[in-house]
């Protein structure tokens, strides 16, 4: 079953604003003989299956089937959800889609959302006409998104406590990787380019080398990754990269994103879920080799072996939150270091 949805936001605020949030939905043919599927509702461009599918520039096709492909043969559901019927992805966009209506067409103030937070808002509602289907159990619906929809997928988790599981794919900086770290993309990047509305206004200040408040950068940031990871807890919640060598680029410190998921560890295990179960503190914990899964616990993390896309660890995803969404998290038991093999 397949479907275009179209949600229409109350604009009568300020009617010169209008939000339609825009979703493909698509479960399995036989739905009805399975009872309630699982479903993923995917941050992308609300494609149909008949559709051109959204390839970030330069990614190098993975061998992997298409993700939504190995959701449906797994007997899930999925959502391809517009971001840009929500928000749109740039500076400009700011004063119109969900922030701009909110704001009655006028820019936004520093302590107000950027478009990572707004496309949370939108999967929301899209989790709110899942909650109207009767085939879909809306207590298994989960998020997911690549590189600034991996960031996007973090926040909705974080943020929004309905969300079962969340698959983080390829985040970096914003997302999973350590604002504090000194390698790789900084905080300076995302204030001084193009990407500086995904997140607050205020987040500019951090990256400001002369302002009236002072020189301030990632230091002073009072929050960083882990912390942001951690507000998942005891949620399942899998991490996810790929390689440099397949454009997985360098700059998005897949070492950091692996040590702040180490730092997140103890509040899974605070609210009785497991996590990584590695022994090492966070600030010496080395990344376990490639296409080794640390996927016993309600927190997880795998290394895939393509490129700037997270279809190569949906396999893995499946069977991971297929059984963490099966069992309480206190039943979720990671593997010795012994027991970890290559899946």
């Amino acid at each position: 079953m397949a479907r275009r949805v179209v949600g229409h936001v109350d604009n009568s605020i300020h009617p010169a604003i209008a939000v339609d949030v825009r979703m493909a939905v698509v479960l399995p043919k036989d739905v009805k003989g399975r009872g309630t599927v699982p479903v993923l509702i995917m941050f992308g461009q609300g494609n149909m299956p008949d559709e051109p599918v959204f390839r970030f520039p330069g990614a190098v096709e993975p061998s992997a089937p298409p993700s939504s492909e190995q959701l449906i043969a797994a007997g899930w559901g999925y959502v391809s959800l517009a971001t840009a019927s929500i928000q749109a992805d740039n500076g400009a966009g700011l004063t119109a889609g969900i922030i701009g209506l909110t704001n009655h067409g006028r820019r936004r103030t520093p302590e107000q959302w950027g478009a990572l937070r707004a496309w949370a808002w939108g999967a929301a509602r899209a989790l709110d006409y899942l909650e109207t289907l009767p085939a879909v159990d809306a207590k298994r619906v989960g998020i997911e998104g690549v590189s600034r929809y991996g960031k996007a997928a973090l926040v909705t988790m974080a943020f929004e406590p309905r969300f079962a599981v969340v698959l983080v794919g390829s985040s970096g900086e914003g997302g999973t990787k350590p604002h504090r770290r000194n390698f790789g993309e900084a905080v300076e990047n995302l204030t001084g380019s193009g990407q500086y509305h995904w997140m607050a206004g205020s987040f500019l200040k951090y990256g400001a080398a002369e302002a009236s408040n002072g020189r301030r950068n990632a230091g002073d940031i009072p929050v960083d990754a882990h912390q942001l990871i951690a507000l998942c807890a005891p949620r399942p919640t899998f991490i996810s990269y790929g390689i440099p060598e397949k454009g997985d680029a360098n700059w998005l410190d897949q070492q950091g994103s692996y040590m702040a998921t180490v730092a997140a560890g103890p509040v899974f295990r605070l609210l009785g879920a497991r996590d990584l179960g590695v022994a090492e503190d966070y600030r010496v914990a080395k990344m376990p080799p490639v296409l080794t899964g640390l996927t016993g616990g309600a927190l997880a993390w795998r290394q895939h072996d393509g490129g700037h896309e997270d279809r190569s660890n949906v396999g893995a995803f499946i069977a991971w939150a297929s059984r963490a969404l099966a069992e309480p998290p206190s039943a979720q038991k990671p593997p010795s270091r012994r027991e970890r093999k290559p899946l």
